[in-house]
């Protein structure tokens, strides 16, 4: 019998709590070994509510790396913690499973990347709608050319933030950018196929509003592919709850409900000759699908999609959008090296996980009002 990869989970939030832990608790082939955090309080309850007895604060970290009583990493911690942490487990043989955006910068997303070339670990990046299926549907239509040639990416993906969360802080990472913007840009590759070669972008703020003394309330990007194709998105902190995105192509539309939330149904919508076609999506467990590809891939050593490379394109195109609103002007957006600009999410890779209840969280609250 194949012995279960043995997991830490790193970083107690809102997102491990509810989503993370639970996903690998009831994962075959996974199993969570140890916990990662600073608060006592939360080690000591979620040990408990889990079986695990391995509890670390982070001064612990390295000693657990060193142990040899885990086998792979999920970074949950916030996003400028997510390069050290990664490096480390790499330079120890432990395999990466990092949430999004996998860095700060793309310098750090490199030596991540090189990291666990070096040590020969798996590095994967947790986009979990690679794996989701109202997404991977869209994915296909195009592909079969449902909608003809796909020409105009629309996308709006705003929430109001709650005073005082972790992601209106000053520092790096923060913002609505790096925080739901990049799901924005990730669809709008996967539908693509391919990556921007410019973008202008403007910031959206609002002076009045205590929030937002640090980060800026939301972007407006338009992110220009080759062929005349366009991506535009707004991301915001400071609008109603939105999820959505739109692909126009040359003989008809696809509308997509709800498609970044990982707690709702979606549904996809073909609009075409005049007609309107909607398919819905039950809720599912997208976080035990993707603990369930990486667990494979740790097995057959097999290198993810989406691995650091694609983690890395997202932050060279935010780092664009940075550099554009700085300067008010058009910025030309460079290719990747190294960036297999053929690997994408495809149909063959959805994994679907019933849904499960939230369980009682604890010291933490979501990021919205």
């Amino acid at each position: 019998m194949t012995r279960s990869i043995r997991f830490a989970v790193v970083g107690l939030g809102h997102f491990a709590q509810a989503a993370i832990l639970p996903a690998i608790h009831r994962q075959r082939g996974a199993t969570i070994s140890a916990l990662v955090s600073g608060t006592p309080e939360k080690l000591d309850e979620l040990g408990d509510r889990y079986g695990v007895t391995r509890l670390c604060d982070y001064s612990q970290y390295e000693e657990l790396l060193a142990s040899g009583d885990i086998d792979a990493v999920y970074i949950a911690l916030p996003n400028d913690m997510h390069a050290d942490a990664a490096i480390r487990a790499a330079n120890n043989g432990v395999h990466v499973l990092c949430e999004k955006p996998m860095a700060t910068s793309a310098e750090e997303c490199k030596a991540m990347v090189e990291a666990c070339q070096r040590e020969n670990v798996r590095l994967m990046i947790a986009y979990r709608l690679h794996f989701q299926s109202a997404n991977l549907h869209v994915v296909d239509l195009i592909q079969r050319g449902t909608i003809g040639t796909p020409r105009v990416f629309s996308s709006v993906f705003s929430y109001q933030v709650r005073d005082g969360n972790i992601r209106t802080e000053d520092r790096p990472g923060a913002g609505p950018l790096f925080d739901i913007g990049i799901y924005c840009i990730n669809a709008a590759r996967y539908v693509f196929r391919d990556e921007p070669i410019g973008v202008h972008a403007h910031r959206i703020s609002n002076s009045d509003d205590e929030r937002f003394k640090s980060v800026e309330e939301g972007i407006a990007a338009s992110l220009r592919f080759k062929g005349g194709r366009v991506a535009n998105f707004v991301c915001s902190y400071n609008a109603a709850d939105r999820s959505y995105y739109e692909v126009v192509g040359s003989e008809g539309v696809l509308e997509v409900e709800n498609a970044y939330e990982y707690t709702t149904p979606m549904a996809v919508t073909l609009v075409k000759n005049g007609k309107r076609k909607r398919r819905s999506f039950r809720k599912s467990d997208q976080i035990a699908a993707e603990v369930q590809y990486f667990v494979r891939c740790i097995r057959n050593e097999i290198e993810p999609e989406p691995s650091g490379m694609e983690g890395l394109a997202d932050i060279h195109i935010i780092e664009a959008i940075q550099e554009a609103i700085r300067t008010g002007q058009h910025v030309a957006i460079p290719p990747v090296a190294g960036l297999d600009e053929e690997q994408h999410p495809t149909p063959e890779q959805e994994i679907t996980r019933p849904a499960h209840g939230v369980p009682k969280l604890i010291g933490v609250e979501s990021a919205s009002r």
